[in-house]
């Protein structure tokens, strides 16, 4: 039988056309003389230890589906991280380890209603993919002026409908993370059978930044969850590990949550080479944590050098900052191409600048230099 080419193509679900399209972070353009940088991403500039690199070599096991549970990965984790192998699942990266959440604890029900998941905006942009796709209703709070999340405002919009509620720290992309104090004070507000999320994907980089003095640390949800049953905790291996083509991340929650997290999680999502990559960057987490703490320098002098320029540089506890340009977005982003250097710009919002090879940075700040003075 042949069709008819004039005949109506197969469409999507409606839910499609209320998507955001998600944006990644583009290569630098390319500028004769100068050697290209991407700054857009929010990648390790300097990728894995080398005993990733001795796996990467050796690995001969393509034609066999990995372990579905990474059970050698959550055992490591486990001692690593002093939790129970069981509170551990894995998945393709912090991302897929939320998409087996959403795909758990929220979407469209029988009666026609949605689920509702509350998260801060701006966040991470791929929150509003993942909640749609899951049959769900976003529920976007904005954030406060300084780029942090307005707790008060997302405890509020709870209603009897709420079944997640995600909180990004620190948030990508305007870098400020919460305080253990204040995650404490916002779960009181939460009822039990609402899961609180607390994405941690730039976790490393928050356990080494300097403090002031009256200054509290940033939270550790491994000290969290184990008090609530309703918390998890999301961590991946692709942002101070340097895995971000691998896939492999990870969520830490209670048996009452794992055990319906096993039945939603995607089948072989980790392939074993993530697997043995993600174990040799834990047997040499010291060298990770070397790598680590000298980003967050180069963080720490971007910060000063930008606060000196005029720039309004919110507090930042990633691999990250964000630069609130407003209008003015476009124009930085272009002179930033101009000098083949790609960051991250967000419409007419602001700008997220990774942070990079030390001659990146020293490159952006001399962009940013030119971009102030020259307005």
């Amino acid at each position: 039988m042949t069709q008819n080419p004039h005949s109506p193509a197969p469409q999507p679900r409606p839910v499609f056309s209320q998507l955001p399209a998600y944006s990644a972070g583009k290569p630098a353009a390319k500028v004769e003389g100068l050697e290209q940088y991407k700054l857009s991403s929010n990648e390790n500039p300097f990728g894995p230890v080398a005993s990733v690199a001795e796996v990467l070599s050796s690995f001969d096991q393509v034609h066999r589906y990995p372990d579905p549970l990474s059970t050698e990965l959550r055992t490591k984790l486990s001692e690593q991280l002093g939790v129970d192998a069981e509170d551990i699942v894995t998945g393709a990266g912090s991302l897929g380890a939320l998409q087996q959440m959403m795909a758990t604890f929220a979407g469209g029900n029988p009666d026609g209603t949605q689920d509702e998941v509350i998260y801060a905006w701006r966040s991470f942009e791929a929150y509003p993919i993942v909640v749609g796709l899951a049959g769900a209703k976003s529920v976007q709070i904005p954030n406060l002026a300084d780029g942090s999340h307005d707790l008060d405002a997302m405890a509020a919009a709870i209603t009897d409908r709420t079944r997640v509620i995600l909180l990004c720290t620190p948030n990508n992309p305007t870098g400020p993370a919460l305080t253990e104090d204040q995650v404490r004070k916002f779960l009181v507000k939460v009822p039990k059978n609402v899961v609180v999320v607390i994405d941690e994907a730039y976790f490393e980089f928050c356990a080494v930044s300097p403090l002031d003095a009256n200054e509290q640390p940033p939270v550790n949800g491994l000290d969290v969850y184990p008090d609530y049953n309703n918390v998890v905790i999301l961590r991946t291996f692709s942002k101070a590990q340097g895995l971000a083509g691998l896939r492999v991340g990870y969520s830490i929650s209670h048996p009452e949550l794992t055990q319906h997290l096993r039945v939603g999680a995607t089948p072989f999502a980790v392939s074993r080479l993530a697997e043995r990559a993600a174990i040799a960057s834990i047997d040499h987490s010291d060298e990770v944590m070397n790598r680590v703490e000298h980003l967050v320098e180069e963080r720490e002098k971007m910060v000063k050098r930008l606060k000196e320029l005029g720039y309004d540089v919110p507090e930042t506890r990633a691999n990250f900052v964000w630069l609130p340009l407003g209008e003015r977005t476009p124009e930085f982003s272009a002179l930033a191409d101009a000098n083949a250097l790609s960051v991250r710009a967000f419409g007419t919002e602001g700008v997220r600048v990774s942070v990079g090879e030390d001659e990146a940075n020293a490159r952006l700040l001399k962009v940013c230099e030119e971009f102030i003075s020259a307005n």
